[in-house]
């Protein structure tokens, strides 16, 4: 006999649980409306709570964002799926939307979990963590990173070995090997898309050495040894283990380059490696800090005084495009780069290599959409059908688009879209007839 699904009633489904998502999520909610917040990661926040600092302003990032995640997490109207997918997303008409969620076994009772992290310490298999991007190590048994949403353990089933270790450590009994996926049937009055992005994968880019060359990392990787919740105690290079004091940023990794399929520029990477130098230069004191650079893009309020801030702490600016990275015996690199203000090809020596990557679509959204399509943009983000007028409006009539599923922006716009899809979904809402 075949099961049938559970069927949820909400008035607005929103996809993603990043700082976007969940700022319309919110908005939505304290409206009086009731909200089902889908995110595929095993916690919300996106990856702003992943971040060490925001620019020009250098605040915490984990400070800004974990008092809203909380705020979503609590709210009596909003109910949040974590570890999920949206398989399916139909039409039927004007206010209505049918929706396939499936949702993931998690293998613990998030409500029974304290998160007192026993099951991680006495599980005998360890897995790359990806929250850590592959800097350090993680058990089967986790707890994603110490401030995620919900603040639960969850079984890696693909690597676990079944050990019984974790359930017989368990204090609260909340290990259950025996879930299975879940999947709903959601009656939706609108849909907000908030998707986020992906960073550019420099592997695609041979010439650069990533993945080869031990002591070239991302700049996502460098922002995890910046954050509060950082792997290591310091900065640390990972080929040796030893403090880097030459490091060298790669601008328009992924970005601005046809030869990789990303012909735009992603907004945001100037900025964050000028950010990420005032922060190594407080972290190393004694280390040399060089951006190589095509066009610094200094665009926003602050941005050009926090670029010139970065120069007066000694910061070197280099107009070069660099052509390719190679690897000492010792572990330095040499990078063979042109010199565009002199017009000669040279090469420089640093022990350790930032790739400051771009940023891509989150692919995927649009072909949930069953009877209507999703239309994306040349460049497979969601295509704004308004983009002055109601940028927050899609193709679709009752689906609209929050932060970077749209394109490249920064963290206030990203907040601010997030505000401008919620209120044009309140605005869809109340045209409902009864």
């Amino acid at each position: 006999m075949k099961e049938t699904k559970k069927i949820l009633e909400y008035d607005a489904l929103v996809v993603g649980g990043g700082i976007a998502g969940g700022e319309s999520a919110l908005n939505l909610a304290n409206l009086g409306y009731k909200v089902l917040l889908v995110e595929k990661d095993l916690t919300i926040g996106g990856k702003m709570i992943m971040l060490s600092k925001v620019f020009p302003t250098l605040d915490c990032a984990a400070c800004i964002t974990t008092p809203k995640v909380s705020e979503i997490a609590r709210h009596q109207n909003i109910t949040i799926f974590t570890g999920a997918e949206v398989k399916r997303i139909n039409k039927l008409g004007e206010h209505r939307f049918e929706v396939d969620v499936l949702q993931k076994p998690r293998y613990v009772n998030v409500a029974d979990c304290t998160g007192c992290q026993m099951c991680e310490e006495v599980c005998p298999v360890s897995v790359s963590d990806e929250y850590q991007y592959g800097m350090v190590g993680r058990k089967a048994a986790y707890i994603p990173f110490s401030i995620a949403s919900p603040r639960a353990a969850a079984i890696d089933i693909e690597n676990c070995t079944l050990c019984g270790a974790c359930e017989r450590a368990c204090p609260t009994k909340c290990i259950d090997f025996t879930q299975t996926e879940e999947e709903f049937l959601v009656k939706a009055k609108s849909v907000v898309v908030a998707t986020g992005f992906n960073l550019f994968d420099p592997l695609k880019i041979p010439r650069y050495g990533y993945g080869s060359q031990k002591n070239i990392i991302t700049s996502m990787q460098m922002e995890r040894q910046l954050a509060p919740t950082r792997p290591f105690n310091t900065i640390l290079r990972p080929g040796d283990g030893k403090m880097p004091d030459n490091i060298a940023y790669v601008l328009c990794t992924g970005s601005r380059d046809k030869s990789v399929g990303n012909p735009i520029c992603s907004q945001v990477c100037c900025m964050y490696s000028i950010k990420q130098a005032q922060l190594l230069m407080g972290a190393l004191p004694m280390a040399d800090i060089t951006i190589y650079y095509l066009h610094i893009r200094a665009f926003g309020k602050g941005f050009n005084e926090f670029y010139a801030q970065a120069q007066d702490m000694g910061v070197e600016f280099i107009k070069g495009k660099v052509g390719k990275i190679t690897e000492k015996e010792n572990g330095n690199l040499i990078l063979r780069y042109e010199d565009i203000e002199a017009g000669v090809v040279k090469e420089a020596e640093h022990d350790m290599v930032v790739l400051s990557v771009g940023i891509l679509p989150n692919q995927g959204i649009s072909d949930v959409f069953e009877n209507e399509k999703l239309e994306l943009d040349p460049f497979n983000f969601v295509q704004q059908s308004d983009m002055l007028a109601s940028p927050a409006k899609t193709s679709i009539e009752g689906v609209f688009v929050a932060g970077t599923a749209s394109g490249p922006m920064d963290i206030p716009d990203s907040i601010l879209s997030g505000g401008a899809a919620s209120a044009e979904t309140t605005s869809y809402l109340r045209r409902e007839t009864v």
